[in-house]
């Protein structure tokens, strides 16, 4: 009634958070790969994971706010977020025996995220929601590839409510899992923090699953998606930036509301899933057989990254110049990854864009540059 009252129509602005088609749409297709409930109620519609990224920082959190990030995370992200110059970001790691420690296997050091959370909470100003986020992945985490373990996401979901922040989750590769194709994906963090929605005294919803198209059906449409409890709904709902423009891409939300309902949405996400598996596996099996000792890698189950460990004294960036120059073969080195430009030693690679053939010999190639790079390394020593 909204949208016929206000002409909310594809060709139009279309309502702030989206055209009821759309979201209707969205979770039927987000409930089946899930395997869990979605509500079109939670959901509001972006033009992509940084666009919602920036319209949770300047509509939720407090100007002077704090963001807390995982030391090793998605470097665009890390880009968007100093733009918000009032804010403070706070990276999250911890020291053992003089070695800096950014993620556990299985996800954060709870006890090093509270502790700054102690150090830095504060009252937020009027009309925010929030007066700190914890900016993360904990699903195919980029660039590490881990999945935070349950007992990891039960706490992280105890400590947000306890503290009030907002644990705002770029959920991008979720629906990209590979290890069984016909099990669901890892549970999302907010699908935990809802599952006992009534069972919690004072229950108001600290997460936000970030989402988006540009790795499931193409980056060009720009078309996103964030999965809210009711009370970020409504400060999205009444956004200026959203209600002045009205739903983000609105066009594009009707074209992929009906792909989705003529099921070529879901046939786009199998082929990628189908694609991406066998790339993984040629990446992961090259790897296996030819990179040198003193490097370490672990394949992910999901996502579109591997994330590769060099000894301690070598310095990727001037490796990636080495294999560039002298190989026409390049990643991305893991001082990118890093706010404390930590992480020197590590190189991120993705398998999504090329055919198993061709990374098969360019991973083979980054492989014996590593081995020559090594000696030559070994010998400055």
């Amino acid at each position: 009634k909204y949208e016929l009252k206000n002409s909310s129509f594809l060709f139009q602005y279309g309502p702030s958070i989206g055209t009821t088609e759309f979201r209707k749409s969205l979770a039927s297709f987000l409930a089946d790969g899930y395997r869990s409930e979605v509500n079109m109620s939670d959901l509001v519609q972006t033009s992509g994971a940084t666009n919602g990224l920036h319209l949770i920082l300047s509509t939720l959190v407090d100007l002077a706010g704090v963001i807390f990030v995982d030391e090793y995370t998605y470097m665009i992200a890390l880009e968007t977020i100093a733009q918000f110059n009032t804010m403070k970001i706070v990276p999250v790691f911890y020291l053992s025996f003089g070695r800096l420690v950014p993620l556990d296997e299985d996800g954060p050091n709870l006890a090093t995220l509270q502790a700054l959370i102690d150090q830095h909470r504060f009252e937020p100003t009027k009309g925010k929601l929030f007066w700190g986020v914890y900016y993360t992945m904990p699903t195919f985490h980029n660039p590490t590839g881990i999945v935070f373990s349950e007992a990891k996401c039960q706490q992280l979901i105890k400590l947000a409510r306890a503290t009030d922040i907002l644990i705002a989750c770029d959920d991008v590769y979720n629906l990209l899992h590979y290890a069984d194709p016909d099990a669901p994906p890892p549970k999302r963090l907010f699908a935990r923090d809802i599952a006992d929605l009534g069972r919690v005294e004072g229950w108001r919803g600290n997460v936000i699953s970030n989402g988006s198209f540009s790795k499931i059906l193409s980056p060009g449409i720009r078309l996103g998606w964030m999965e809210c409890p009711p009370r970020c709904v409504e400060a999205f709902r009444n956004s200026g930036v959203l209600m002045s423009g009205g739903a983000a891409n609105n066009y594009t939300g009707g074209v992929v509301a009906t792909l989705i309902q003529m099921g070529l949405a879901r046939r786009q996400l199998d082929h990628y899933r189908t694609n991406y598996a066998a790339r993984l596996d040629a990446m992961a099996e090259t790897l296996q057989a030819h990179l040198p000792a003193g490097c370490s890698f672990r394949k992910p189950n999901g996502g579109y990254f591997v994330w590769i460990r060099f000894p301690s004294h070598i310095d990727c960036a001037e490796f990636n110049r080495y294999c560039l120059e002298k190989y026409r073969v390049s990643a991305i080195p893991g001082v990118r990854f890093s706010f404390a430009k930590e992480a020197r030693h590590f190189l991120r690679l993705t398998f999504a864009f090329h055919e198993p053939d061709y990374l098969r010999r360019s991973v083979r190639t980054l492989c014996e540059a590593a081995r020559e790079y090594l000696e030559i390394a070994g010998s400055r020593a």
